[in-house]
């Protein structure tokens, strides 16, 4: 017990004897600033009481079960995953957990048990696409047990909604809340019916709003996130906020287990209702279309493209006839905001095209070659865009002329391509060098052998000559882009040459 005593005394000891070092070390200034005397007033105090609510609202949340027949099969035989609708795959993961309650496959039958909430008295209901998603028939109960047969009026795989109806009137729904006003921190709660257990409540905060979620082919929701506890069987149902108001459906959970881990998915009320008033109207939902490919603009890319920040995407490509050729926009392009509504990342820029309108007017804010211009783009139909085959890769060009040597600053090889390759890659003559060796530099920026390069910065390349000449006015330590074509995909590439050593 005294040999701690006996350093804090030999410490002690030491800094008596060496004030001057001690003092020598000590900064003439802190690091933050002190402790005030008088502590700051709490920023949140106690914690909500959720009981009003739930009882208010509650009674506007039903249970939604879609029931598939069965269908004609061998008694042993399975249905392949593929098989399998998404109502039974989206929240189970690979591993269906089983239990009385676990849906069986399409040609045995069996219920999807989801979650709705009416938003009119007259008895519309909203749900998620993937509860009724192949269903024969669709029950709807309500909070007081009465149990109805649902018109399914229309269903989105895109934005995952669907409206559906029941002949009921004078009932309880809930009301919409604006959904610009939900911001993380903010309290909400889900009310659902996870595992089959009607009715139940959890609480937590929104983690984040606007979130593209790269886990579902669903680029057209800027999702809210939240830390509320959704399960199997909540999908569907309300995300409230404090005053009873909805602000988003539950769609979906990220899960290794098929459980709750801490990270939902909800679909902001505005989309999920653009969607809902759509399907009513016309049974179908429809989108603008810009008609360009666009991906993040990294720290390295900024540099490559002469931009001060990371804000906007990068358009990478340009649709043939589409809305942004007619209006002008060009490759290496940087949208930066629709409608003054800003462009931050890549992903935001889907959301704010699909929410709009075919033949919608939009003012796009780009910046091209480190000017800003404006641009009025005419919008098309989403729905109207024929997708093109994917191209071949170019590993079949086996008759192309040999490459020429890298003698440019990247080390980079390029060859020559053949018409006949040309025309299986979809190029114009006089297009694109194959990558025969992408160097070392090249290489570890992501360039591959076997990759088609279109253009070094916004300047073309058809020919590995003319590659060679681009690339040799690269000086050292700068950042170039590179359009690179791989199989049916176009994308930059930044790559910065080596710095010469002092």
């Amino acid at each position: 017990m005294t040999r701690p005593l006996r350093s804090i005394a030999l410490a002690s000891a030491l800094a008596a004897v060496l004030p001057v070092a001690c003092t020598a070390q000590t900064p003439s200034t802190p690091i933050a600033p002190p402790p005030v005397a008088t502590p700051a007033a709490p920023l949140v105090s106690g914690l909500p009481d959720f009981t009003a609510l739930v009882q208010r609202v509650g009674p506007a949340v039903v249970n939604v079960r879609a029931e598939i027949a069965p269908r004609r099969a061998s008694r042993t035989q399975m249905p392949n995953e593929d098989e399998i609708p998404e109502i039974f795959r989206r929240f189970f993961g690979p591993d269906m957990p089983g239990g009385p309650q676990a849906p069986r496959g399409p040609r045995g039958g069996g219920n999807s048990l989801g979650t709705g909430f009416l938003i009119s008295q007259d008895g519309y209901v909203l749900t998620n696409h993937h509860v009724v998603d192949g269903a024969d028939t669709v029950k709807i109960t309500l909070s007081d047990r009465r149990e109805f047969t649902a018109k399914v009026i229309g269903s989105d795989e895109q934005s995952d909604v669907a409206l559906l109806k029941i002949d009921a009137k004078s009932l309880p729904f809930l009301r919409l809340a604006n959904a610009s006003l939900t911001k993380p921190g903010q309290w909400v709660i889900a009310i659902g019916s996870p595992f089959g257990l009607d009715h139940s409540v959890t609480a937590g905060i929104v983690s984040a709003v606007g979130r593209s979620n790269p886990y579902a082919d669903q680029q057209y929701v800027p999702f809210i996130q939240t830390d509320v506890a959704i399960n199997q069987g909540n999908s569907g149902g309300p995300l409230l906020n404090t005053s009873g108001e909805v602000v988003g459906i539950n769609s979906q959970i990220f899960s290794n287990s098929g459980g709750y881990m801490g990270v939902s998915f909800a679909i902001p009320i505005d989309v999920a209702m653009n969607s809902a008033e759509q399907l009513r109207a016309t049974g179908k939902v429809q989108r603008g279309l810009l008609g360009v490919g666009v991906q993040t603009i990294t720290a390295e890319s900024a540099k490559g493209l002469g931009l001060t920040d990371t804000r906007g995407a990068l358009v990478n490509s340009v649709q043939a006839g589409g809305a942004a050729e007619k209006a002008g926009l060009q490759l290496g392009d940087v949208i930066l905001a629709v409608n003054d509504r800003p462009v931050n990342m890549s992903s935001d820029l889907p959301p704010l095209i699909g929410a709009l309108a075919p033949g919608a007017k939009v003012k796009l804010e780009i910046n091209r070659g480190g000017k800003t211009l404006t641009e009025t783009v005419v919008l098309g139909a989403l729905d109207a865009q024929v997708a093109g085959a994917p191209g071949p890769a170019a590993n079949d060009d086996e008759d192309a002329p040999a490459g020429a040597p890298g003698s440019n600053p990247l080390g980079l090889v390029g060859q020559d391509l053949t018409p006949a390759v040309r025309q299986r890659l979809g190029l114009k003559a006089g297009e694109g060098v194959l990558v025969q060796a992408p160097g070392d530099v090249a290489g570890e920026a992501g360039l591959r052998p076997r990759d088609v390069v279109l253009s070094v910065g916004r300047n073309s390349v058809g020919s590995a000559s003319a590659l060679n000449r681009e690339l040799a006015k690269v000086r050292p330590g700068d950042t170039v882009m590179l359009l690179v074509r791989r199989g049916a995909a176009t994308q930059f590439i930044a790559v910065t040459a080596e710095a010469k050593a002092g």
